[in-house]
């Protein structure tokens, strides 16, 4: 498709940030329309009381995605972001057991003597677990991430074949990790990640096992002045290549004429003209709210009813008093029963009776995120999407929550500590985001919602409609949106090549 032509994005997520400034550099006419007051949609930002507040993502993983965009883009990642390799990459905390607080470097010796304390012979395990993991990330990203379907052709064809034999894609991530590991406590560590996926090891195809090279080859590093410094950078570069930014403009419907896309209408009521719409909302809410004709939608709510979501999450933004010196950067609080844990978040919705949680606390790294001598808390517990709470029982699981902390994370005297308290929950992702049921990531990573089976970057329906983001493929995490851009922008310049881009 020539480039010249009008397109709107809906949506400053990752996913559009990034579309949007790709579009740009190869000489569309961009503007990108975002519902809430400013860009970044899950990855906001907020500050209070001196305090600053990334308000999702905190994790960057996959520093090779994020390079080889900023490549893409003629841009030096060294110019717009200052990475911090973190060490320890982050501490696990387990409740009542014999391994009690460790910590995990992505650093072969140090983790392996980790692993022989844990369980032994478990460190010759691991490098041949690490080992399928790099290979599985390698062909991953060869072959599949950066590949367009739009038929199970596209999916089963010869190089998949010989490539998919080598991925245990039909096995589950929680049979594939106890084939190498015996003790709940190393299954554990190896099976974490997945909260990154929103999904569960009991359904979620071994194929993810990329993760653990990720987290153990690749190591977890941090942004100086936090994770919406990637927003900034994109918005940036964005408005280097003539991308025009909206915020506090919400689409009320993607307007369509004999089955083609042609513009948008606002909720003030204007209405936008373009030659190409791409939606960065939520998918289920671009289908069922934005394309108001039945006839534009490729499934109805029935359909959507049945699909997997990730969990989604009770979140507690902190400001304390004084420091918390039993936390490191990123912290980790393991349920005692992951089983149970899991399926009342997937089978049998309801608040966690024995959560596990999750703590970044960056002012560790960083104290330009928290006034001198005091800390900067994000709280997470993954809980079932779509449960109905009132503020109430959300107060008093705040307070369960609190006591967990104090004393399984041992901080002592934590609400005398606690100078800013703020709680983010399932009814804010759904009004703040639009997300599907609260969801807080979208749709989860089952085997029947991935590659070909996952929501497509192109709309079935209606022409000149395309998707980008963690609902559509490859998924979930800011790293695989931006390959969700990239994957969007080759259909719109109609390349049908595998791997990643050499050039725009």
């Amino acid at each position: 498709m020539e480039s010249g032509k009008t397109v709107i994005v809906i949506g400053g997520g990752i996913g559009g940030l990034s579309l949007a400034a790709m579009l740009g550099k190869k000489g569309f006419h961009v503007t990108l329309l975002e519902k809430n007051e400013m860009l970044g949609g899950r990855a906001g930002l907020f500050k209070a009381n001196g305090f600053t507040f990334d308000m999702g993502p905190s994790w960057y993983l996959m520093p090779d995605v994020f390079e080889h965009y900023f490549d893409l883009m003629g841009e030096k990642i060294e110019d717009h972001l200052a990475l911090k390799r973190l060490t320890p990459s982050y501490r696990i905390f387990f409740k009542d057991s014999p391994a009690g607080m460790i910590n995990m470097y992505a650093d072969r010796e140090k983790d392996g003597e980790t692993f022989e304390k844990l369980e032994p012979g478990s460190s010759v395990k691991f490098d041949e677990y690490l080992r399928r993991a790099k290979l599985n990330y390698e062909i991953s990203k060869e072959s599949f991430m950066y590949k367009n379907y739009d038929s199970i052709f596209d999916f089963l064809t010869l190089r998949v074949a010989i490539q998919g034999t080598k991925l245990s894609v039909f096995s589950t991530m929680d049979r594939f990790v106890r084939r190498f590991f015996k003790t709940e406590t190393m299954q554990k560590i190896m099976q974490y990640t997945l909260v990154f996926l929103g999904s569960s090891p009991y359904n979620t195809p071994a194929l993810y096992s990329i993760m653990t090279y990720i987290d153990f080859g690749m190591g977890v590093f941090y942004p100086t002045g936090g994770i919406y410094k990637i927003i900034e950078s994109l918005v940036k570069i964005g408005e280097k290549n003539g991308v025009h930014y909206r915020t506090s403009s919400p689409v009320a419907e993607i307007l369509t004429e004999n089955g083609k896309a042609i513009g948008v209408r606002l909720e003030s009521g204007e209405i936008l003209s373009a030659d190409i719409i791409v939606s960065n909302a939520d998918i289920h809410h671009t289908e069922t709210k934005l394309l108001k004709k039945e006839e534009d939608r490729e499934h109805p709510e029935s359909v959507w009813e049945k699909k997997t979501l990730s969990p989604s999450a009770f979140i507690m933004y902190l400001g304390f008093k004084d420091r918390v010196p039993s936390l490191t950067h990123h912290n980790l609080l393991f349920s005692r029963d992951w089983h149970k844990n899991f399926g009342e978040i997937f089978d049998h919705p309801q608040w966690p009776t024995d959560p596990s949680l999750y703590v970044c606390a960056p002012s560790v790294t960083d104290p330009s995120v928290a006034p001198e001598g005091k800390e900067n808390l994000f709280v997470l517990v993954p809980m079932a999407p779509g449960i109905e709470y009132t503020e109430d029982e959300m107060n008093a699981y705040g307070e369960k929550i609190l006591d967990l902390m104090q004393t399984e994370l041992s901080i002592p005297n934590i609400r005398e500590r606690i100078e800013f308290k703020r709680y983010f929950c399932g009814k804010d992702f759904k009004e703040r985001y639009n997300s599907y049921k609260g969801s807080a990531l979208g749709l989860a990573h089952t085997l029947m919602q991935t590659a070909i089976f996952r929501p497509n970057t192109i709309s079935k329906k209606v022409k000149n409609l395309y998707y980008v983001g963690a609902n559509t493929n490859p998924g979930i995490g800011m790293p695989i949106c931006l390959i969700s851009a990239e994957l969007v922008y080759k259909r719109l310049i109609g390349d049908k090549s595998d791997g990643p881009l050499k050039s725009l």
